[in-house]
């Protein structure tokens, strides 16, 4: 690897860039993907395969190749809405990926940074909130506080911007008062079939980590496949 390379790989990692390293297992060359840059002419051959490895995030050699892949995305936000027992769970699963964790919650004795350390932590209502947090499509919200004028702003937030994930905590009937809510609002059903209610997969748990796992999973399940 040449100088130039290694300097560009560790500006990429400091910046929190997105970008690939191409490497020639054969060869021991090592060169940069980058969207806006281009491609070095000795992999032309392969620019569809390495932007298809880039797009889905995967690591690995390119059939038919040595070429070895190895991606650099951003972590993926994810905005939990309530600073409850729950999500104290959610933070120890969710650290161990490439997530980035948010927590909105207006009420300071629950959201405090004793107990959430080192996490981004927003004691406002979540539309003051969400002025602060940069969202698009690729964000996930999980709302957890049962408190409709907590939780239905940011449900609405995230319908309104297409978050590619979307639970709420609450049993069956919460999770359809929930519903009826927003369709007074003016949500249709095929937006409102998009939140995971009662969140997280089935696991017959009960307790605040059995519920923390059903929902990181569902989670982590739904980022892989989109």
């Amino acid at each position: 690897m040449n100088l130039k390379t290694l300097k560009s790989i560790i500006a990429n990692k400091r910046d929190n860039s997105e970008f690939a390293i191409i490497t020639n297992l054969s060869t021991g060359e090592v060169d940069l993907f980058e969207k806006k840059i281009e491609l070095n002419k000795k992999f032309e051959k392969y620019s569809k395969q390495i932007k298809d490895f880039f797009e889905k995030k995967k690591n690995g050699i390119i059939d038919n190749s040595d070429l070895f892949i190895e991606t650099f995305k951003q972590p993926t936000k994810v905005i939990i809405v309530g600073a409850v027992h729950i999500a104290q769970y959610l933070i120890d699963y969710i650290k161990n990926f490439n997530f980035k964790i948010y927590i909105i919650d207006p009420r300071g004795y629950f959201a405090s940074e004793k107990r959430f350390s080192n996490i981004d932590v927003i004691n406002k209502w979540p539309d003051e909130a969400f002025s602060e947090i940069k969202t698009d499509k690729a964000t996930a919200l999980i709302a957890l506080t049962h408190d409709p004028k907590i939780d239905d702003p940011a449900i609405k937030h995230a319908l309104n911007n297409n978050f590619y994930y979307i639970g709420a905590l609450g049993s069956n009937k919460t999770h359809s008062d929930r519903c009826n809510r927003l369709r007074e609002a003016g949500y249709n059903d095929k937006q409102i079939s998009l939140i995971h209610g009662p969140i997280g997969i089935k696991l017959g748990g009960k307790s605040a980590p059995e519920i923390a796992l059903s929902v990181i999973s569902q989670l982590v399940l739904i980022t892989n496949n989109r």
